[in-house]
């Protein structure tokens, strides 16, 4: 395990690291906003989902998600549709103009960091790829609530080895 100082390291870069996605951010369009690619990039990846899932997947409330699907739809980029199998939930799309807005910004986003990163080697983009996936996993490991266990007194009594006759 990494020395108390590492992790102290470790969080002063992840600071510093409000620079890096503010950089990011002023290459969006204006008419997109933060949350708005993040809504873009989510059904880019998984497709069509409920509102409910894409807000699982922001980590966010539901109203601040169909605040987001609203600003999309408004400008073309989603299809929010009627759930068939439970019509008060909607189903989001990404239309065509969607997905090139998405490619679009992507594009956008690359060509900085194949600007920024352009003295380090294939391998340390590479290798920071990695670790910003496995750190990632790590706390996506822990963002799911643990498992509900019984109370205590139900727990006892479901341990028990059953006595022999």
């Amino acid at each position: 395990m990494a020395e108390r100082a590492q992790y102290e390291e470790l969080l002063q870069q992840f600071s510093a690291f409000g620079a890096v996605k503010r950089e990011l951010g002023r290459v969006l369009p204006a008419e997109c906003p933060g949350g708005s690619v993040a809504v873009l990039t989510l059904l880019g990846r998984y497709g069509d989902m409920r509102m409910s899932k894409l807000s699982e997947l922001l980590a966010v409330d539901m109203s601040v998600t169909s605040r987001h699907a609203a600003h999309l739809a408004e400008r073309g980029w989603i299809d929010r549709s009627p759930d068939p199998a439970d019509k008060r939930s909607r189903i989001l799309r990404l239309t065509a103009p969607g997905q090139a807005q998405l490619e679009a910004l992507f594009e956008r986003t690359t060509e900085l960091l194949a600007d920024r990163l352009s003295d380090w080697s294939d391998e340390e983009v590479a290798q920071l790829t990695r670790l910003m996936a496995r750190l990632r996993t790590s706390f996506d490991d822990h963002r799911a609530p643990p498992p509900r266990l019984p109370p205590p007194h139900l727990l006892a009594a479901t341990t028990r080895t059953p006595a022999t006759t």
